[in-house]
C-alpha cells in the first residue's frame, strides 16, 4: 500500500481476537517491500517454515493476534505477509492490512512485549539478536508464544483473507548490539533563535531515508534540530548517535498513529515506547500522555484536521503542550487548524502554541517546509523544549524567512513571541512592531481576539498600535498572495501571539 504523505494510514486497537481460520489467502499485500538489510542464510543453516491462515471479517476489532509459537535455539526468524484485494464496490473501502509483532511478553496495552511495527510499508521482516528490519527491535529470540500483530485498516464486504509465513533459522545468536542514542546537546549559540523540524519519518517507518541521508537533508536545509518520528515504533532512536554529530541537536519520539488522531511525542527519553492502540472513546489517552510527559517530552497533536481516514485529532487538547497547525505543503485543512486553533486562543483556559512541522517521508517532500524557529537558551534538548513549550516561536516556509515581532509601551515594557506584556492601565498605547526578511510581495497581517486587524499589502515591515482593552493578544502572519480571492494564499510565516495585558 503506497502511502502519501497526507494519506499515513497506520492503526490502533480497542480489543483483540483470534483470527479466523480460512483458506489460504492469494494476492499481493502492500507495495513497499523494502525490508532493509537483510542477512543471507549461512551454509549449513537448518530452516523451518510454517505458514499461518485467516481471514479478518467486516467489524473486526482494531487489531488481531495471530499466536505463532517461537522454538528454541532460534537465530533468525523472518516473517513475510499477502492478503487478498477483491474489487469493491465505488465508494466502499478494500483491504488494507498493517502488521507488527510482540515476542512472549505479550500484547497487553503499555507494549511490554512490543518487537516491532511497518504498518502496511513492508510485506517482510526479520528479527534477530544482534539485528533487524528497520521498525523493528533486534533482541533475544526468546522461545514461547509469540503473536502476530494484524491491523485492517480496512475490511471489504467479503473479509480479508490473508498468508502469514515464519521461517526460523536455527542457530547460535549474535551479539546484542549496542545502542548508539544522540547526544542531548548541540553546539549552541547560546540564547538564540534555532530552527527545527519535528515531524521527520525514516526508514524505521514509512520513509524512504536513512538518518544518515536525514540528518544531511537537514543540515543542507539550515536546521538546528529535528526530531525522530516514526509511526508507532522507536527502533530508530538507537541509529541517530552517529548522525547527530556537534552541529545537529536530534530528539527521539515517535508518532502515535491511532485510529482516531495522530499525536507527536517529541523529544522523549530515547527508548520510550508509546502504545496507540486505543481510540479516544477508550478513555486512555491520558495514561500515555503522562508516559510522554514522564519520559520528558512533549504532546503534539499532528495534522488536527486532515481529511485521511483516522487522522483527525479526537481526543481532545487537555493533554498536549502544543498543536501542528501547519504540517507540509500549505493545504485547506492547514488553513482550518490554524483558524481552529485562534479560536482555542480565544477561548482555551490554557492556550496552546503553534507548530509547523514538514511531516517528511519521500521526495517530493522537503525537510524543513515548513519549519518551526523557536526562541531556546542554547541548543539542548531541555532549553529547545521548553522553548516550544512557551510559545516562544514562529512557523516559517524555509530557513531564508525571519520575522521579528515586538510590542512594547511609552513607559519601555516590552514582549516578544509567545510572551506577555504587561500594561495595568487598559488604556495603555502598544507599539507593535513586525518585520520579515527573505521573502517578497507579501501581505504582512496583525490578528487579534477580534479577528484581523490590519494589512500591509506588499510591506517588509509595518508599525500599528492597539490597547489592553481592545486586544488580548496580537499574532501575526506574513501571506503569500492570494490564489484564490477572497480567501488569503498561503503562509510564508505566522507566529504565535503576544499577549497583551496585565
Amino acid at each position: 500500500m503506497a502511502l502519501s504523505r497526507r494519506d499515513l494510514l497506520s492503526t490502533g486497537a480497542a480489543a483483540a481476537a483470534a483470527a479466523t481460520p480460512a483458506p489460504g489467502a492469494t494476492g499481493a499485500g502492500p507495495a513497499d517491500t523494502d525490508t532493509g538489510p537483510g542477512p543471507d542464510p549461512r551454509p549449513g543453516d537448518r530452516t523451518e517454515t510454517r505458514t499461518l491462515h485467516g481471514t479478518i471479517p467486516p467489524g473486526a476489532p482494531d487489531f488481531v493476534y495471530v499466536p505463532l509459537e517461537v522454538p528454541q535455539d532460534i537465530r533468525e526468524l523472518r516473517i513475510s505477509y499477502r492478503y487478498e484485494k477483491p474489487p469493491v464496490p465505488p465508494g466502499t473501502p478494500g483491504n488494507a492490512l498493517d502488521i507488527g509483532i510482540f515476542d512472549r511478553r505479550g500484547t497487553a496495552l503499555g507494549g511490554r512485549g512490543f518487537r516491532g511495527w511497518s504498518g502496511g510499508a513492508r510485506t517482510e521482516f526479520f528479527l534477530r539478536a544482534d539485528q533487524a528490519t528497520p521498525g523493528y527491535l533486534p533482541g533475544p529470540l526468546t522461545p514461547g508464544r509469540w503473536h502476530i500483530a494484524l491491523g485492517p485498516y480496512t475490511v471489504a464486504p467479503a473479509g480479508l483473507p490473508y498468508e502469514i509465513t515464519a521461517t526460523f533459522t536455527y542457530g547460535d545468536p549474535g551479539p546484542a548490539p549496542a545502542p548508539s542514542y544522540p547526544p542531548h546537546r548541540a553546539r549552541g549559540r547560546g540564547r538564540a533563535w534555532y530552527r527545527g523540524d519535528c515531524h521527520i519519518h525514516s526508514v524505521h517507518s514509512d520513509g524512504r531515508r536513512t538518518p544518515a541521508e536525514i540528518a544531511a537533508l537537514a543540515r543542507a536545509a539550515g536546521l538546528d534540530f529535528i526530531n525522530s518520528a516514526e509511526h508507532n515504533t522507536t527502533s530508530a532512536h538507537a541509529a541517530w548517535g552517529g548522525p547527530a554529530g556537534p552541529d545537529l541537536l536530534i530528539l527521539t519520539g515517535e508518532e502515535v498513529t491511532t485510529r482516531t488522531g495522530h499525536v507527536l511525542a517529541v523529544g522523549t527519553d530515547p527508548g520510550t515506547f508509546v502504545d496507540w492502540r486505543y481510540r479516544a472513546r477508550d478513555n486512555r489517552f491520558g495514561r500515555f500522555a503522562q508516559t510522554v510527559h514522564g519520559a520528558g517530552g512533549l504532546v503534539v497533536p499532528a495534522h488536527p484536521h486532515a481529511a485521511c481516514l483516522g487522522c483527525a485529532w479526537k481526543f481532545g487538547f487537555a493533554d498536549a503542550d502544543a498543536v501542528e497547525v501547519w504540517n507540509g505543503p500549505w493545504t485547506p485543512d492547514d488553513e482550518v487548524s490554524l483558524a481552529a486553533w485562534d479560536a482555542q486562543l480565544q477561548h482555551g483556559r490554557r492556550p496552546l502554541p503553534a507548530v509547523a512541522n514538514s511531516d517528511y517521508h519521500r521526495d517530493p517532500d522537503r525537510i524543513g517546509t515548513p519549519q518551526t524557529v523557536v526562541l531556546a537558551e542554547d541548543l539542548t534538548r531541555d532549553a529547545i523544549l521548553a522553548g516550544l513549550r512557551a510559545g516562544r516561536s514562529y512557523a516559517a516556509e524555509s530557513a531564508a524567512v525571519s520575522v521579528e515581532f515586538t510590542a512594547v509601551t511609552p513607559r519601555g515594557a516590552h514582549a516578544g513571541i509567545g510572551e506577555r506584556l504587561r500594561a495595568d492601565d487598559p488604556s495603555t498605547v502598544v507599539l507593535v512592531r513586525l518585520s520579515v526578511t527573505g521573502v517578497e510581495g507579501c501581505d504582512l497581517r496583525l490578528v487579534t481576539d477580534q479577528g484581523l486587524a490590519f494589512t500591509a499589502p506588499g510591506a517588509r515591515s509595518l508599525e500599528w498600535r492597539t490597547t489592553p482593552d481592545r486586544a488580548a493578544y496580537v499574532r501575526a502572519e506574513v501571506r503569500h498572495p492570494p490564489q484564490a480571492p477572497p480567501l488569503p494564499g498561503p503562509p510564508a510565516a505566522f507566529t504565535n501571539p503576544i499577549w497583551i495585558g496585565a
